[in-house]
């Protein structure tokens, strides 16, 4: 292993934890700003403005898992996460758009939790940042 190579993995790392931080950070914002829908004229813009943000979240956290894994030798896991979500992410949008909220609610429930979840275990420091290698 290089000495590049084991300096990108924390560097990675860190930008992965922040990507994900900040998609999950957006989703609680989506949240509030859909409760805002109910009671404020300015609810409607924030939440649209909010969708493009928590959108673009989503695509850096898919460029993070990437970068995170290729340079610096880690899991590829948190790239199929990534993208799953990404996909998610668009099915919620177009859901939005067509004024669908019977799926885009709980729908926009289970992106928070999973998101939350791949919060956590990426800060956990219990697991493992990689793979054990094998025999």
């Amino acid at each position: 292993m290089t000495r590049q190579t084991t300096a990108a993995a924390p560097r990675g790392l860190i930008f992965l934890r922040t990507a994900i931080a900040l998609q999950t950070l957006t989703l609680f914002f989506q949240a509030v700003t859909a409760g805002m829908l109910l009671t404020s004229s300015h609810g409607y813009l924030m939440h649209d403005v909010g969708s493009k943000v928590m959108y673009a979240a989503a695509m850096l956290n898919v460029l993070a898992a990437i970068l995170a894994w290729r340079p610096g030798g880690g899991s590829p896991r948190p790239v199929l996460y990534a993208t799953g979500f990404l996909l998610l992410a668009s099915a919620q949008v177009a859901l939005g758009i067509a004024h669908v909220p019977s799926f885009h609610v709980p729908l926009g429930v289970v992106m928070f939790a999973l998101s939350t979840l791949a919060l956590v275990q990426i800060l956990s420091p219990r697991l493992p940042l990689r793979p054990a290698a094998r025999s």
